[in-house]
C-alpha cells in the first residue's frame, strides 16, 4: 500500500529540518502551511565546475499529484543548465532524467542532489554561469 501524501511530506520535512545533506537544504517556504505544497531549497554548486562556491535557490511545489508525479521546480538563482528554460527558471522536464523518468520513492533531496550532479556533467560543467547573485 502506498504512504498518504501528507506522511510522504511530513517525512521529507523531518529529514529536511534534521540536515540529511551537506550539498542541500530544504524545507517548507511557510511554517504555517497544512497542505505542505510550497518549498523552498537551496543547493551547493559542485565543486571542480564553474559552481563552485556558489548557492542556488529553488521554489519546490508539490501539489496534490505529488508523490505520484514530479513536484514543480524553479531555480530562483539565475543558472546555466541545459536543463533549465533561461527566461523563467523552471526545470525542463524532459531534459532532467529524474523528473522524466519519474518515480513515486524519488524524493525532493533526490531532486536537489541530481540537479547538483547536472552541473558536473560535461556538457554542463563549463558552460558560462550568469553573474553570481542575479535571479529570474
Amino acid at each position: 500500500m502506498a504512504i498518504p501524501r501528507s506522511f510522504r511530506l511530513l517525512e521529507e520535512l523531518e529529514k529536511g529540518e534534521k540536515g540529511g545533506s551537506q550539498a542541500c537544504s530544504y524545507g517548507l517556504a511557510d511554517g504555517e502551511d497544512v497542505t505542505m505544497t510550497n518549498w523552498n531549497g537551496t543547493i551547493l554548486g559542485a565543486p571542480n565546475s564553474v559552481h563552485a562556491n556558489r548557492i542556488y535557490s529553488v521554489e519546490i511545489v508539490c501539489d496534490n499529484t505529488y508523490p505520484d508525479k514530479p513536484p514543480k521546480v524553479r531555480f530562483t538563482s539565475k543558472i546555466n543548465l541545459d536543463c533549465v528554460d533561461q527566461t523563467t527558471g523552471d526545470i525542463i522536464i524532459e531534459k532532467f532524467n529524474t523528473m522524466n523518468n519519474w518515480k513515486r520513492s524519488t524524493t525532493i533531496e533526490d531532486v536537489l542532489l541530481d540537479l547538483r550532479k547536472e552541473m558536473i556533467t560535461p556538457v554542463n560543467k563549463a558552460l558560462p554561469q550568469p553573474k553570481e547573485g542575479s535571479t529570474f
